[in-house]
C-alpha cells in the first residue's frame, strides 16, 4: 500500500477508535500497535515500552504533574473563592465589575494552577452564583467563567505549552514569556465586553422596572467601605507572593522549570497549611488523590500520543504529509491559516494535548519552511485550540459549567461562551498584524531568539 492509503487508513482507524467511546489514550495506543503490528517490523512490537519511555524522557514533561499539584492545592482549599472576593471588593463599583472580577479572578487562579477545567471549576462555584444572584443572566455568567477558564492553557506555567515546547524542541521559558502579552489581551477583551454586556442587561432591566415596575437583582449595587477594600487585600496578597516567587525562580535564572514547578508545588502546599490550615492527612487526601489521577490520565495521552507520533514518522506519513502542504506552495498567511482551520476542526472532538502531540510533527516543518515563528506560532495555536475549550460539540469547559451550575441550560451556556470564541479570534488577528505583542516581553527578558 502507498504512504497515501496508509496514512488515510491511519485517519480513518483514529477516528474510528475515537468515536468507539475508548478513552483518548487507548484509542491513540491501539491504533499505534495494530500498524505497528501491521506495516512495521514483528521485533518492534517488542519495543513499544521502550519507545514510549524514550519518548517521554523529558526533564521538561517531569514539570507537569508538579505544576498539577499545585492547582489541585489551590482548587481544593477555599482560595478561589478568597480570590474572587477580594478582587469584588475592589472592582464593584465598575460597571460589570462583578464580572469583570471574575474575569481577574479566572487569570490571577490560572497563573497558578495551569489548568482550564480546574480553573473554571474553583472560580465558578464561587462566581457563577454571586452573579446569577445579582441579576447577571444565566448565559452571561456562565460564558465568562467558562472563556476565563481557558487562560489557564496560556498564561504561564501552562501544561500545554509545555507539550509544545517539547514538542517544537524550544524554550519553555521564552515561550512562557511569550504567552503573558496575549493573556492580558485576552482579559483585556474579556473584561471590556463584560463591562458592555453589562449595560445592556442593566438598560433592559432599568427599562422593564420603569415600564411595569419590576424590580431586578441586577440594578442593585454592592457597597464596601475601604476598610473593607484593605480587609480583602490579605487575600489576594499570599496568591501575588506565590506568583511573583515562582516566576522569579524561573526567569532569574535561579532554577530549571522542573525545579520551578517543584517549588510553586511545595509554596502552594505551604500557603494552604499556613491560611486555611490544610495540613492534616485527611485534608491532603482529596489534594494528592487528585493529583494523582489528573497526572497518570495525561501522562498516559502524553506517552500514547507521542507512541502515536512515532508510528506516523516511521511509516512516513507526517513526513509526506508535510511535503504535501509545502508542494501546495501556498503563499505564507492561506498556509497559516489552512493549519489554523484544521486545528480548529480538531478541537471539535480532540483536546490540547492530543492535538499538539498528533498535529505538531505535520504542520511545524511547513511553517518553519514559510519563515514563521515557531513560539509566536505556539502562542497562536493556544489561544485557537482555547477556542476549542468553550465551543460545541466536545467543548470540556462547557461540561464543567454545567458541573458547576446545572440549573443553567446548555444552550444558554454555549450562547453565552460564543461572544468570547469571536474574541479570541480577533486576538488571533491582532497577533498576525502585531505579533510584537506576544514576542518584546521574550525578546527583552532573554534577548532575541533570531531574525524573524
Amino acid at each position: 500500500m502507498t504512504v497515501f492509503g496508509i496514512g488515510i487508513s491511519y485517519g480513518l482507524a483514529t477516528l474510528f477508535a475515537m468515536f468507539s467511546g475508548m478513552p483518548i489514550a487507548f484509542a491513540l495506543g491501539a491504533v499505534a500497535v495494530v500498524f505497528m503490528a501491521i506495516y512495521m517490523p514483528t521485533a518492534s512490537l517488542d519495543t513499544v515500552t521502550q519507545n514510549v519511555y524514550e519518548e517521554m524522557a523529558s526533564i521538561t514533561l517531569l514539570s507537569i504533574p508538579l505544576f498539577i499539584l499545585k492547582g489541585a492545592a489551590i482548587g481544593k482549599s477555599r482560595a478561589g473563592q478568597d480570590l474572587y472576593s477580594a478582587l469584588h471588593a475592589w472592582l464593584h463599583r465598575v460597571p460589570g465589575g462583578l464580572g469583570v472580577a471574575n474575569v481577574f479572578a479566572c487569570a490571577l487562579f490560572a497563573a497558578m494552577a495551569g489548568s482550564s477545567p480546574a480553573t473554571c471549576s474553583a472560580i465558578g462555584s464561587a462566581g457563577i452564583p454571586e452573579m446569577r444572584k445579582r441579576g447577571y443572566s444565566g448565559g452571561f455568567a456562565a460564558g465568562i467563567i467558562a472563556a476565563g477558564g481557558t487562560l489557564g492553557i496560556l498564561l504561564p506555567p501552562s501544561i500545554t505549552m509545555i507539550l509544545f515546547a517539547v514538542a517544537a524542541e524550544k524554550s519553555l521559558g521564552r515561550l512562557f514569556l511569550a504567552g503573558i502579552g496575549p493573556g492580558l489581551l485576552l482579559v483585556t477583551l474579556f473584561g471590556v465586553y463584560a463591562v458592555l454586556r453589562f449595560r445592556k442587561e442593566y438598560a433592559a432591566a432599568r427599562a422593564a422596572y420603569d415600564a411595569t415596575g419590576a424590580d431586578s437583582a441586577i440594578l442593585q449595587r454592592d457597597e464596601f467601605t475601604m476598610a473593607d477594600r484593605f480587609n480583602a487585600l490579605p487575600r489576594v496578597l499570599p496568591f501575588v507572593l506565590l506568583l511573583t516567587g515562582v516566576m522569579i525562580a524561573l526567569y532569574g535564572g535561579y532554577a530549571t522549570p522542573s525545579e520551578t514547578a517543584g517549588l510553586g508545588g511545595l509554596l502552594a502546599l505551604g500557603l494552604i497549611a499556613v491560611i486555611y490550615s490544610v495540613w492534616t492527612p485527611s485534608d491532603l487526601e482529596p489534594i494528592l488523590k487528585s493529583t494523582i489521577r489528573e497526572s497518570t490520565m495525561l501522562m498516559m495521552i502524553i506517552g500514547m500520543s507521542l507512541l502515536y507520533s512515532y508510528v506516523m514518522s516511521y511509516l512516513h506519513i507526517s513526513q509526506s504529509a508535510a511535503e504535501a502542504i509545502v508542494a501546495m506552495h501556498l503563499p505564507r498567511w492561506e498556509l497559516l491559516a489552512a493549519i489554523l482551520a484544521m486545528v480548529i476542526v480538531l478541537g471539535f472532538f480532540l483536546p490540547p494535548v492530543s492535538i499538539i502531540l498528533m498535529t505538531a510533527p505535520i504542520i511545524l516543518p511547513p511553517l518553519r519552511a514559510a519563515n514563521f515563528d515557531i513560539i509566536w506560532f505556539g502562542v497562536v495555536m493556544t489561544i485557537v485550540m482555547e477556542m476549542g475549550l468553550i465551543h460545541p460539540p466536545v467543548g470540556l469547559n462547557i461540561f464543567v459549567i454545567r458541573n458547576v451550575a446545572p440549573d443553567i441550560p446548555l444552550s444558554e451556556v454555549i450562547g453565552g461562551t460564543l461572544p468570547f470564541v469571536l474574541l479570541m479570534m480577533l486576538a488571533v488577528l491582532l497577533l498576525c498584524f502585531f505579533p510584537g505583542i506576544s514576542t518584546w516581553l521574550p525578546d527583552l527578558v532573554m534577548g532575541p531568539e533570531g531574525a524573524r
